[in-house]
């Protein structure tokens, strides 16, 4: 399987000029930022393991690619959630329903009052056969792949040496992003990304928990941002870049990066842009019939 080397295209959105690293283009199961992040679990051999673990939301993008890995290394796959909306389980979408398919026991904890991780830990008792990955890929193995994606970034840029660049991309942890700033800062490419989840204070003590000390430059908008929520600029924002560049982008996470860009862009328009790509495409299969039940099919920030 060949998870590296994707492809960077020229685009404009809103009179910006960038480029963007297709790293949607990895693998049609393992793709985006968590490819990289389990790029290294998929390399090791790993031969006691049997069971693979992880937590996090009913649509999370990791559930999806642990669910390919573990199949890939044919180990048995488990995913715990806080609940499961019964309208879900009857008609299943997205990640869930990806994930399902590619044999994934998906379970909730609602009814014990514990949170998932600390249901895995308490209840659920893993033992050496099992391997466990925290939320969203958090985790010290996903710097191996993120090196590697930055180094594909900085061979591309050496074409281009009297650009001045930075890479953008949102982040819901931020050890993509963190990662990437790791290896990119000492070159002279700055890493700007935007809170998904929380707020700014909430995506520094991600980056802190990970034990690093240099942080990517973060962005964030000025109104309050709940994560999963339905905003309707979002969707004008979605709609507006598929219009343009011709490319699927991400619901949940991209339209928020490039409102924070825009005003951004207004003050940098001297330097190269590089925008990463991260997959969780999948996620729109869930997420856009939601929307367009709230806003319509054309959705435009006139109505």
């Amino acid at each position: 399987m060949k998870l590296t080397d994707t492809p960077i295209t020229q685009h404009e959105f809103d009179d910006i000029l960038f480029y963007l690293k297709r790293d949607d283009q990895l693998h049609s199961h393992f793709s985006g930022n968590k490819a990289r992040k389990f790029m290294a679990l998929l390399e090791q051999p790993l031969g006691h393991i049997q069971t693979l673990i992880s937590y996090g939301s009913v649509q999370s993008n990791a559930m999806y690619s642990l669910s390919a890995l573990a199949a890939i290394k044919g180990w048995a796959f488990e995913f715990y959630v806080d609940h499961i909306p019964s309208w879900l389980v009857e008609n299943p979408k997205g990640n869930y329903r990806a994930a399902l398919d590619l044999g994934a026991k998906i379970k909730k904890v609602d009814e014990s009052g514990l949170h998932p991780r600390e249901y895995i830990e308490q209840v659920r008792q893993p033992d050496d056969s099992c391997l466990v990955v925290p939320e969203g890929g958090r985790f010290r193995h996903a710097e191996s792949g993120i090196k590697q994606l930055a180094s594909e970034i900085l061979t591309w840029t050496r074409f281009e040496s009297r650009s001045e660049f930075v890479v953008a991309l949102p982040s819901g942890t931020g050890t993509t992003a963190l990662y990437l700033h790791k290896y990119l800062n000492p070159h002279g490419i700055e890493v700007i990304t935007c809170p998904c989840v929380g707020g700014k204070d909430y995506l520094e003590q991600q980056f802190m928990e990970l034990g690093e000390t240099s942080f990517p430059t973060i962005l964030d908008l000025p109104r309050k941002h709940h994560f999963g929520n339905l905003y309707k600029q979002d969707y004008v924002t979605w709609a507006e870049l598929l219009a343009q560049t011709h490319i699927e982008f991400d619901l949940l996470y991209d339209p928020l990066m490039w409102q924070c860009l825009k005003p951004w862009h207004a003050d940098n328009s001297h330097k190269t842009l590089i925008y990463l790509h991260q997959g969780g495409l999948m996620g729109n299969e869930s997420m856009l019939p939601r929307y367009e039940r709230k806003y319509g099919l054309s959705p435009s920030a006139e109505n």
